[in-house]
């Protein structure tokens, strides 16, 4: 499925959509990969990644047939 990006992770990646990397196998390792590809990432005060709408933990594993999204800090009122 890919990689969805919303917010300013968006704004910061250039696209809404990414593919998986093939040598990424879990969520902390896509972060990595996204923190060194996109430093500016890191200055987010949180970033979730959420694998087939569910929030994940850094170590759930991931393959190119998941929905992955990255969600940066929501602000509303």
């Amino acid at each position: 499925m890919g990689i969805l990006l919303f917010g300013v992770a968006k704004d910061i990646a250039g696209t809404p959509k990414m593919d998986l990397p093939e040598h990424i196998s879990d969520v902390g390792a896509l972060k990595q990969w996204l923190y060194n590809h996109y430093p500016a990432l890191m200055q987010l005060s949180s970033m979730m990644i959420a694998v087939n709408r569910s929030y994940a933990t850094d170590g759930q594993a991931i393959t190119a047939a998941d929905e992955i999204a990255v969600i940066p800090p929501v602000s509303g009122g």
